[in-house]
């Protein structure tokens, strides 16, 4: 586990640079996120070549967590998980959610990253206090940041090993082409940097360059024996079509989600909301979060596009959207003094704020108006600048699909607007804990599916019937 003494001190980017490297090596990496996250891992997919995973200890069980860690990581020449925020910081006081205890349950050593700006001797108490606060999390060794150069190296190194026992991996100067662009939710999307893979390459010889990476290999093969990881379970011959909105401006999808969609008999469909002009042929539609407010121009200007999925809506298509997929089935959406029009399917419109409106772990009850639902509690996050306004005239055709125990929703205590056969919210949901919404929106898409289908026959046999007679 890659992680670190608080947030932001750069362990995302010597991930990054871990990955690519070793990858550059010719080694097959297998990197994992403990979430939620979407952007990071986008970014370590890119590094590493293969797809990253979420491990997220409040939306998995722990069973699931060995599953999926154990399933991906047996493949590979090495694997690693990076953390989110400090090795110890999480939502429970006794750090069972936290960096450390993910790291222990999956028996992993842990390479702290430590922002060295500042600091000299005063990185020995740090080091010692992590070290004793929880003796059953091994961290097997330090790669230092931000570094201002070769003497100011020396001390640190020269006091680590005088007062501690861990061994220092490496030490990675400033440096600003270690920089990723950032906007209101983290790093962007790798989608929307045309220079994506070189910033990837160079970030990947520099952080090589600056790590001993044989070492860090060595740590890897001392971590304990991977979990015992069930077969995966071999997807259903497909028997509808779901488009996916995946483009710069959509792109917030967890991989075994989408593997979930697939698995229930879903094929998958991708279409470009930015750039296509018709809708595939499809039986259901999936919007993810993204970033609708930085293209508000592109998607405006692809009437085409927003006018067929909104003809489409009110024909009966199922769809499910998340967060900017809600965005952008608004009527509109507004940023920065700017306005622009979006599918208007959902009778509200979407208002970007400078501050999250809602952000964090997120507890739902379902409720009779969810197309696809149970009546359960579901569990999952959201992180969110926008709110949906305009909805206090809803019409008895629309409602909402959950009462929100935790968050925020849409209102404070409402998510999920429910319009035709369109389920929009600000929730993210994880194929995970019990919740297996891939498989209902599935079975949902095809019991539509199939109620068109015959309605269709219905009619033929009856516009036949008098030619008959």
């Amino acid at each position: 586990m890659v992680s670190a003494a608080h947030k932001s001190s750069g362990k995302t980017t010597v991930s990054l640079g871990l990955a690519a490297a070793l990858a550059a090596r010719g080694l097959a990496v297998q990197t994992f996120k403990k979430g939620p996250d979407y952007i990071d891992p986008m970014w370590l997919a890119r590094a590493s070549g293969a797809p990253c995973f979420n491990l997220d200890l409040h939306l998995m069980r722990g069973d699931e967590i060995d599953a999926l860690f154990a399933r991906h990581a047996a493949g590979a020449d090495a694997a690693f998980v990076e953390g989110n925020k400090g090795l110890y910081d999480g939502l429970a006081l006794d750090g069972s959610n936290s960096n450390a205890a993910l790291a222990r349950r999956l028996g992993l050593p842990v390479v702290l990253v430590i922002d060295a700006r500042g600091m000299t001797r005063g990185v020995a108490p740090l080091l010692l206090g992590y070290q004793a606060f929880d003796r059953d999390v091994r961290i097997a060794g330090v790669i230092l940041n931000q570094v201002g150069g070769a003497r100011h190296e020396g001390k640190l190194r020269a006091v680590i090993e005088h007062y501690t026992d861990i061994p220092v991996l490496g030490a990675v100067g400033h440096d600003p082409r270690l920089a990723l662009p950032e906007r209101h939710l983290g790093l962007m999307p790798d989608r929307e940097i045309g220079d994506a893979a070189a910033r990837v390459d160079g970030i990947g010889r520099l952080v090589g360059s600056q790590v001993d990476l044989d070492r860090l290999l060595d740590i890897g093969r001392g971590a304990a024996a991977l979990p015992a990881a069930p077969p995966a379970a071999a997807p259903a011959a497909p028997d509808v079509r779901v488009g996916v909105a995946r483009d710069a401006a959509f792109g917030f999808y967890y991989p075994d989600d989408l593997a979930a969609l697939e698995a229930a008999g879903a094929e998958l469909v991708f279409f470009d909301t930015l750039h296509d002009a018709r809708l595939p042929a499809v039986d259901g539609v999936v919007i993810g979060g993204g970033f609708p407010e930085c293209f508000m121009a592109e998607l405006e200007a692809n009437a085409a596009l927003r006018r067929e999925l909104r003809t489409a809506i009110e024909s009966g298509l199922p769809v499910y959207a998340e967060c900017g997929g809600l965005m952008y089935l608004a009527r509109s959406l507004s940023w920065h003094g700017r306005r622009a029009e979006m599918v208007g399917a959902i009778p509200g419109d979407a208002v970007m704020h400078e501050r999250p409106v809602g952000r964090g772990y997120v507890a739902v009850a379902e409720t009779a108006a969810h197309p696809w639902g149970d009546g359960a509690v579901r569990h999952g996050h959201e992180f969110h600048h926008s709110s949906l306004d305009g909805l206090s005239g809803l019409d008895p055709a629309v409602g909402f699909a959950y009462d929100v125990r935790r968050g925020h929703g849409v209102d404070g205590r409402r998510d999920g607007v429910r319009v035709h056969n369109v389920l929009a919210s600000y929730l993210h949901q994880r194929a995970t804990g019990g919740n297996r919404w891939p498989e209902r929106f599935v079975a949902f898409v095809r019991a539509r599916r199939n109620a068109r289908r015959d309605a269709r026959r219905g009619a033929d046999r009856a516009a036949a019937a008098p030619a008959l007679a």
